[in-house]
Parts: structure tokens; C-alpha cells; sequence
């Protein structure tokens, strides 16, 4: 799936507009690069933009969404409906093995939260 078309599934799911749909989904999946653990960031999915780098990795579902706000200027209750957008447009446009893998690499309960049901590897 094309960023373009992944960002019309987010918006369509969180009820944002495009635009701040795209720089949110930016914003969750660079803070996803930065969660991840197990050496050198990758993405398993080959899905996250590249122009994503390695950061230091927040705790935390609070601290998750603080910082997705961060990156997209938004306020948490934005971040959250964002971040549950693009989780479940994730879950959608990859594979189920490759979404075990990105969840698997992010903190136990750092994002469980935002995953919905039946989210979780775990």
C-alpha cells in the first residue's frame, strides 16, 4: 500500500482530515521506529517512510502518545485517535506475521492500548 493510500485509511478511520491525518501517521510511526528494540531499527513491514530514524525509545502508552504530539502539533486526544488509525490500518496492510514482528520488537504494554481487540502478539 502507498502512503497516500494508507493515509486516506487513517483519515477515514480517525475522522481527520487528510492532511493532519498524514502528518499524524507520520508522527505514530515514527515513534513506533523509535519503540522498537533488538539492535539497529528496522522497519518489518517496509512500510514506514524513510525518511523515519533511530531515537530514543519512550515508556509507555502515555509517554506514546506525548510524543506523538509532539511530532504532529497536535493535543493527545488527536494523538490517540490517530494512533489507533494507523494501528489498525497496519494491521490491515501487512501481513499478520509481519505485524507479530512489529509488535513483538515494541516494549511489553507500550502500545497494547492503542491496538485494539486482538491486537496483541502477546
Amino acid at each position: 500500500m502507498r502512503f497516500p493510500l494508507f493515509v486516506a485509511a487513517v483519515s477515514r478511520r480517525s475522522g481527520l482530515a487528510p492532511e493532519l491525518a498524514a502528518t499524524v501517521a507520520r508522527a505514530v510511526l515514527q515513534t513506533v521506529v523509535e519503540r522498537m528494540t533488538g539492535g539497529a531499527t528496522r522497519d518489518p513491514t517496509g512500510y514506514l517512510p524513510a525518511e523515519l530514524s533511530d531515537a530514543t525509545a519512550p515508556a509507555g502508552p502515555a509517554d506514546f502518545l506525548r510524543r506523538v504530539g509532539r511530532w504532529a502539533g497536535v493535543d493527545e486526544a488527536t494523538a490517540a485517535a490517530g494512533a489507533a488509525a494507523v494501528f489498525a490500518t497496519l494491521r490491515e496492510t501487512v501481513t499478520v506475521g509481519e505485524f507479530q514482528e512489529m509488535v513483538a520488537r515494541l516494549p511489553a504494554g507500550g502500545v497494547d492500548p492503542m491496538l485494539g481487540p486482538g491486537g496483541t502478539t502477546r
